[in-house]
């Protein structure tokens, strides 16, 4: 795996190489978006009553676990798969949520959060053409947040607004690695009480590498998810993955 692949990898997602060798190796065992989602008007958010936030016990028992998730094989994330937020960095202010979501950080200011990691398992094992499939197999990391208040409105608010403003791309950090976002594309999916999903490309070596990354929120609960493969492109959003998750929310 190339030094560009793991900046892409780590920039973008902010997955360590310890995630993508577990992802190769099988590891251990709503409301539409896109440009049809409108963020939560001033009116509604304030309409909407104070969410008492869920501690990081309460959301581990929320948070999609392996018997939810048939053909995936389902992890807790390691210390070694996470990051700070604060060493998620974004040349353009407004793009920081984007980037939180995409890197296993919850976005905004969460009482608590929890994280899982999702291995979509290849139909087929046998022959080396079945070892590549496996390969380029969707990875995707899941986010939990839970807020007091009106913080989850206002954690999905700054998604949306990023998701308008940060279409022509920008500039990435994380955990030192940097990377160029070229273009966020917005997606349609229903989940949760208001969702949005986007296709993000990121330049590497003149080759697009392609993510998929969805979040929604459920009363004071934000989901995220961010989706990647090894072979550089991803073609479908985690939708088994978010509504696995969605279920266990209600």
């Amino acid at each position: 795996m190339g030094t560009s692949i793991r900046t892409v990898a780590v920039a973008t997602t902010a997955v360590s190489l310890a995630l993508l060798a577990t992802a190769c190796s099988g590891g251990d065992g709503g409301k539409d978006a896109g440009k049809g989602s409108a963020a939560p008007s001033a009116s509604a958010t304030s309409a909407a009553p104070a969410a008492k936030a869920l501690s990081a016990a309460e959301l581990e028992k929320l948070i999609v676990e392996q018997a939810d998730l048939p053909g995936h094989q389902v992890q807790k994330a390691k210390a070694g798969d996470m990051v700070k937020p604060e060493t998620v960095a974004t040349d353009k202010a407004a793009c920081k949520p984007l980037a939180d979501a995409m890197a296993f950080v919850a976005t905004g200011s969460p009482a608590a959060s929890v994280q899982r990691k999702a291995v979509e398992v290849p139909k087929k094992t046998g022959s080396p053409e079945d070892a590549l499939g496996a390969l380029a197999a969707p990875v995707t990391s899941v986010t939990l947040g839970s807020y007091e208040g009106q913080g989850a409105q206002e954690a999905f608010a700054s998604l949306k607004a990023a998701g308008t403003d940060c279409t022509g791309g920008f500039a990435i950090t994380g955990e030192g690695q940097e990377a160029k976002v070229t273009k966020v594309a917005p997606e349609t999916l229903s989940a949760g009480e208001e969702a949005l999903a986007w296709t993000v490309t990121a330049d590497v070596d003149g080759s697009p590498f392609v993510t998929k990354l969805v979040v929604f929120r459920q009363g004071g609960t934000l989901a995220s998810f961010s989706s990647f493969s090894l072979a550089g492109a991803v073609k479908e959003l985690p939708k088994a993955v978010v509504e696995a998750q969605a279920k266990k929310l209600g």
